[in-house]
């Protein structure tokens, strides 16, 4: 029995079941129903993809009229999803793109994947979920079915995003439905997607959360139910403190094995032999991406609110965020070694987006350590396959483009900093080549033929 029959048997006089259910069950089971993305960036976009390869109608919603108009075009933006990601799409008359968020009302459910800053405080910045929240609710009708997916704390779908929906006369759970399902995006993994990683959803009341499920349950492999929105919100948010917490601790591990002289990535890579009790993190330049430099945060701003601190979160944001300043520390010791003073000397950063073989760059550890260097007057250029040119952003705006590399280039630095560990580099090469090599990410450990003097930050 589907859900809408579900829905038709669980109706009585003493709990009736409202037709708006009934009737978004029958569509989703159907596969009639419209299936809106509201924000076609990292997370939006594949899943925007994953409704159309399950065969629904699909509209996208984004306020840059430029990614509407590459995405109409059948272009790309996001590199790593690969040229025919959109391509396959666009020529599909089961496909829409437009920043008109007037015709929110049109479709049947809306998966809101808008960004969750933090702000100069390092308090949530929820202006974002509550403009969407706005915009739907301009156009909300009966039976639609709105879920978000943008990480934050927990309540924030019953606290804010509920109030602005349920202004007027349609109630949640009756008229309408809301429900909360984190999205778990890694950019640039092979061996997962957005329809293989396993979904969580919870819903704002029993309804909403059977309807979402249903819903996903077409596009995902696996679904699983919570009881609530807030259970969903909140293992969120502890799968990026769990990572961030355990990044803390290698990097600080890092920090105290160097000073011992040991190498700590062969320490980890010795750990991880054991094939139970430990799961092998690895150190690098700082935290970079969406999730594990900012969710933490989220949780540390709610935790207050009902008088809880959060000792163990802050320390380790402490730590990861104390990371560039000790990368630059090495870079400048180990130039002064060389007689050379970081004043002057010419630095060659490798690899500005925040993890290897993709092109992004959000929170980049790299953007850090490019601005500290060039503060102590250093002559800084970046080299990222990935990322020809950089792009204004929230917290920087470098105004660069990435230079060419060869071994003519490379012996023309003082220092190389390794930042971004991407495959495509010629590690040999690059250790032939170059003068001074400050490695961040463990990666010129037994290469061949290295002619420059190595130091690991």
């Amino acid at each position: 029995m589907g859900l809408a029959g579900g829905l038709a048997k669980r109706a009585s006089p003493a709990n009736p079941v409202e037709s708006a259910a009934m009737t978004t069950a029958q569509k989703i089971e159907d596969g009639s129903a419209l299936i809106g993305v509201v924000a076609l960036g990292y997370v939006g976009l594949p899943l925007l993809r994953s409704f159309w390869d399950a065969g629904f109608r699909v509209i996208g919603f984004d306020v840059d009229p430029e990614k509407v108009r590459m995405l109409k075009a059948g272009e790309n933006y996001l590199k790593h999803l690969g040229d025919d990601f959109v391509s396959r799409m666009s020529g599909s008359d089961r496909f829409e793109v437009t920043d008109d968020f007037s015709r929110l009302g049109e479709a049947d459910a809306v998966m809101v994947c808008v960004p969750t800053p933090l702000g100069s405080h390092q308090e949530p910045d929820l202006s974002f979920v509550e403009h969407a929240a706005d915009d739907i609710a301009k156009t909300l009708r009966a039976g639609q079915l709105i879920v978000l997916e943008s990480t934050t704390y927990p309540g924030t779908t019953r606290e804010i995003v509920l109030p602005r929906l349920q202004t007027g006369r349609l109630r949640c759970g009756e008229d309408f439905f809301l429900a909360y399902s984190p999205e778990r995006e890694d950019p640039g993994r092979k061996n997962h997607s957005t329809q293989t990683i396993p979904k969580l959803v919870g819903g704002i009341d029993e309804t909403s959360g059977e309807l979402a499920v249903a819903l996903y349950r077409k596009a995902i492999k696996q679904v699983i139910p919570v009881s609530s929105a807030e259970v969903a919100e909140s293992a969120k948010i502890l799968e990026n403190v769990y990572r961030a917490v355990n990044i803390a601790l290698v990097n600080e591990m890092k920090v105290i094995l160097t000073k011992m002289g040991i190498d700590p990535w062969e320490v980890i890579d010795a750990a991880a032999t054991k094939p139970f009790g430990f799961q092998a993190f690895y150190p690098g330049p700082g935290l970079g991406g969406h999730c594990i430099p900012i969710d933490p945060f989220y949780l540390t701003w709610k935790a207050r609110e009902v008088g809880q601190p959060t000792r163990f979160i802050e320390l380790a944001g402490q730590v990861n965020h104390q990371m560039p300043d000790y990368v630059v520390q090495r870079t400048l010791l180990a130039l002064n070694d060389q007689g050379k003073s970081i004043h002057g000397a010419r630095v060659l950063v490798l690899g500005l987006a925040y993890k290897p073989d993709v092109d992004d760059v959000r929170e980049s550890p790299s953007f850090t350590l490019i601005e500290h260097l060039t503060e102590l007057g250093a002559q800084v250029d970046y080299h990222d396959p990935h990322v020809p040119a950089t792009h204004k952003m929230r917290q920087h705006d470098l105004k660069m483009v990435s230079i060419d590399l060869s071994p003519e280039i490379l012996s023309g630095y003082d220092c190389v900093l390794i930042a971004t560990h991407h495959s495509v580099y010629d590690w040999e090469m690059i250790g032939r080549h170059a003068k001074l090599i400050v490695d961040t990410r463990g990666v010129m450990r037994g290469v061949a033929g290295k002619t420059g003097r190595i130091v690991t930050a």
